[in-house]
């Protein structure tokens, strides 16, 4: 991970870790990084970036000051106000702009904010230019040039391009929803302006919670992270099937028509066995992360599919997917990849091929899910005030090492670094559950100890 720049972005509290002066510079080196390229090529048209953000008071505080910045550096900003992470790695791809850029926190609260950069393919931003971005915030370079008289750039109001995204989703639905009714929680944020109106246009009854966006609630018991929420509203109306976003929506989670949970590893289950039957699963293989659960792997060898394993991170599973040409990856916190339709997860891309596949099935998700058996897991965050010192620290490897010989073939436990928060994660997998947490806690708590927050 870079200096400012982690796996999914610049994130940080707004005005503390991430300010208004950062967005500032960034806007600034992307305008006039993008407008060189520009004239490199021959080309004389100004460079074009596009802004999305979510709902969170300070992400129209960015949004401003990142098109200050590209402006003055003379390229133009293209503005889709609110919207999803998904559409804007879309509109990039689709109309040809040389940047996206999306200003969310994801799942984070709203006091948090981040800056995610979108390539013109719709992937995650080049590692080096990133670390040209953070060499400029450091000022290791030189001072960037203003642009003056008609060199300096303009903004551009493009909700048009999330309107033509919208109706891109619409254009996947393959089955009328008509007679099905749908829960949806939008952790009032990116979803918000858009999951109803396509599940609406796709005939479904649609009932909706956590979609009145104050700037301070995105995430707020709310969403897939709090998806208890929806499981409660599902049982509560009666309804057919529920999803969960998070604040930019590039994450889904499900509730089946029993309230019960559907994880991203079951959504992966469930959409690699429809992809394979269908002949659709490229080399028949499921990208997964380090962080699925033991269950799937043993349900996918059961029916025959085989998997790879990557480091945590939805641009880690595109980069093998790319790579391998495989159909289908993703995290089971609900980021699923559906290499065909889209470059990055995408919640309501998700939500509708879940609905398609329950369709063309004729059966309720609670059935779809039942061949997956869940491990017990318990995962433990700790937040430290340097993660790095963890990484080496051999108390901390020999209390893993005690925890991997407990558990033995029938378990496994995992220690690593968040890549958006100053957090390491402890996870622990067993058929035991009361086993699961013992060896979690006995090596969460040496970490807690030894670089916990509140020894700061």
């Amino acid at each position: 991970m870079g200096r400012y720049f982690g796996t999914d972005g610049f994130r940080g509290e707004a005005n503390v870790d991430l300010t208004a002066d950062h967005a500032y510079k960034v806007g600034r080196f992307l305008g006039h990084y993008f407008s060189e390229l520009k004239k490199q090529n021959g080309k004389s048209e100004k460079a074009r970036l596009v802004i999305g953000k979510d709902t969170r008071r300070s992400s129209y505080m960015f949004e401003y000051s990142l098109a200050a910045g590209i402006t003055a550096s003379g390229a133009d900003a293209y503005l889709l106000h609110v919207t999803t992470t998904p559409s804007v790695a879309y509109v990039t791809r689709v109309e040809g702009f040389d940047c996206g850029i999306m200003i969310s926190a994801s799942h984070n609260p709203f006091c948090d904010n981040g800056i995610k950069l979108i390539s013109k393919c719709g992937e995650k931003f080049d590692d080096a230019a990133t670390a040209l971005i953070e060499d400029y915030l450091d000022g290791k370079t030189d001072e960037i040039p203003f642009a003056t008289g008609k060199d300096i750039g303009r903004t551009v109001d493009h909700v048009s391009g999330r309107n033509r995204y919208m109706g891109y989703l619409i254009s996947l639905g393959l089955y009328s929803f008509r007679g099905i009714k749908v829960g949806l929680d939008c952790a009032n944020g990116s979803a918000w302006s858009i999951a109803k109106a396509v599940f609406d246009a796709l005939g479904a009854k649609t009932y909706v919670i956590n979609s009145e966006p104050d700037g301070l609630n995105i995430n707020r018991n709310a969403g897939s992270t709090h998806i208890g929420v929806l499981s409660n509203f599902v049982k509560e109306k009666s309804l057919d099937i529920g999803f969960a976003f998070d604040g930019d929506a590039d994450r889904c989670l499900c509730v089946d028509e029993k309230g019960s949970v559907v994880t991203g590893d079951h959504i992966l289950f469930v959409c690699g066995r429809y992809l394979k039957d269908k002949g659709l699963l490229s080399n028949n293989t499921v990208v997964t992360t380090v962080m699925s659960n033991l269950g799937l792997y043993k349900a996918f060898d059961k029916i025959g599919i085989d998997y790879a394993k990557t480091a945590v991170g939805d641009r880690f599973v595109y980069e093998y997917m790319q790579k391998h040409s495989c159909a289908l990856g993703g995290e089971e916190s609900g980021h699923i990849i559906f290499s065909k339709f889209a470059t990055t997860g995408d919640g309501i891309l998700t939500a509708l091929k879940l609905m398609e596949i329950m369709i063309a099935s004729q059966k309720p998700m609670s059935e779809l899910c039942k061949e997956l058996v869940i491990f017990p897991q318990v995962l433990i965050n700790v937040r430290v005030k340097e993660k790095s010192a963890v990484r080496n620290d051999s108390e901390i490897k020999n209390a893993v090492e005690k925890a991997e010989k407990i558990l033995g073939k029938t378990g496994r436990i995992l220690v690593r670094e968040s890549g958006t928060e100053p957090v390491i994660r402890v996870m622990v997998e067993a058929e035991n559950e009361q086993l699961c947490r013992e060896c979690a806690e006995s090596v969460a708590d040496i970490v807690n100890l030894k670089f916990g927050m509140r020894n700061s």
